[in-house]
């Protein structure tokens, strides 16, 4: 299985670091594959909470939901790396093939909405990692999560690259019919093997428009992600990409420039010298031009855009051409047929 990362990165909480020595294999080609062929890890995550709040000014919605720790995805600039260095592990290899499985997700969220201290308003699946990664065609604790909203009328956001929605189209026309569903597909590329070598294990960029179309067709709200966009890899797509999320049915569209946080840098940095080569020098020099010299900075307002001249040719670019084409935009969720669900025991909770 291709992977996004061929790094052990050092964990940045971690005082020592292991580095294995395959010196001894030099000269024998079939140890030296096997040691690097890992096989992904399902293991079980005890999480008692299943919603996240968050409070960034530069994100969208305030709560969130994600029943997996870890992507096979593996794409090479995801940001939700680093958060496997909370838990001992590395935001390269470890981040694709050892996968946290919150298996009570369904019972958890069922108890979060059964308070009464919750005023309910839209949640967002994948805030942070893929909810319909492939692994979720087995756990189906995604698809457990969206049951438990479609019964209580929550409205939920879903995020995601994988064509994998597309199993739950019955629940999400139904919670689309009560204005409790939007979806949005990630878009990055509109060239296969670009979106390959970017992001192994997600939907071809084919399946993915075919997906919009086929949410569309369903009555689902859906609109699209360009994120990341890379200076220098997939900025000039940025026309055609609108464009391709147009015909296929897409209400909105939006974007994120590429962010580098913490460790997502060295495995970036890795791809993008094995993969594009020829590209790197000037994908890292604008890099630091929107990111003031740097290769990443955090400041709120700019992290999701950047700033500077490239960031604005970008942002003009992406802008001219979204409203050119024109987009109707999303409808507005509703919250209030909300109805708690009761506990486990039959009971509503206290608190």
């Amino acid at each position: 299985m291709r992977r996004g990362s061929h790094l052990n990165p050092k964990n940045r909480f971690e005082t020592a670091h292991a580095e294995p020595d395959y010196e001894h294999l030099e000269w024998d080609a079939e140890p030296l594959k096997e040691a690097e062929r890992r096989q992904v890890e399902y293991l079980p995550d005890v999480a008692r909470t299943i919603v996240t709040e968050n409070s960034s000014p530069d994100v969208p919605f305030r709560y969130s939901i994600n029943p997996y720790r870890g992507c096979l995805h593996g794409c090479s600039y995801c940001y939700a790396r680093p958060n496997h260095e909370y838990i001992g592990l590395n935001a390269g290899i470890d981040f694709e093939t050892k996968i946290f499985v919150k298996h009570e997700a369904p019972a958890l969220f069922r108890e979060f909405l059964a308070k009464r201290s919750w005023k309910p308003e839209p949640i967002t699946f994948s805030g942070v990692t893929d909810c319909f990664q492939p692994c979720e065609r087995k756990f189906r604790l995604t698809r457990g999560c969206l049951e438990v909203a479609n019964e209580c009328n929550v409205p939920v956001g879903i995020v995601t690259k994988n064509a994998l929605v597309l199993r739950d189209l019955p629940i999400l026309k139904e919670m689309a019919a009560k204005n409790c569903a939007h979806v949005f597909l990630s878009l990055t590329t509109l060239d296969a093997s670009l979106a390959r070598s970017m992001e192994p294990c997600t939907s071809v960029p084919a399946a993915r428009l075919r997906a919009i179309q086929m949410l569309r067709d369903a009555g689902v709200p859906v609109g699209v992600l360009v994120a990341p966009v890379i200076p220098g890899i997939n900025d000039s797509e940025i026309p055609a990409l609108i464009k391709a999320a147009k015909d296929a049915g897409a209400e909105e569209i939006g974007y994120v420039l590429l962010r580098l946080p913490h460790t997502v840098q060295p495995v970036f940095h890795e791809w993008l010298h094995r993969e594009q080569p020829l590209r790197a020098e000037k994908v890292e020099g604008l890099l630091r031009e929107v990111r003031g010299g740097k290769l990443y900075q955090a400041n709120w307002q700019d992290r999701m855009v950047g700033r500077g001249t490239v960031a604005k040719q970008i942002h003009d670019l992406f802008t001219t051409f979204r409203d050119k084409i024109g987009f109707a935009g999303l409808p507005q969720y509703d919250a209030s047929q909300f109805r708690a669900p009761t506990g486990i025991d039959g009971q509503l909770t206290l608190f």
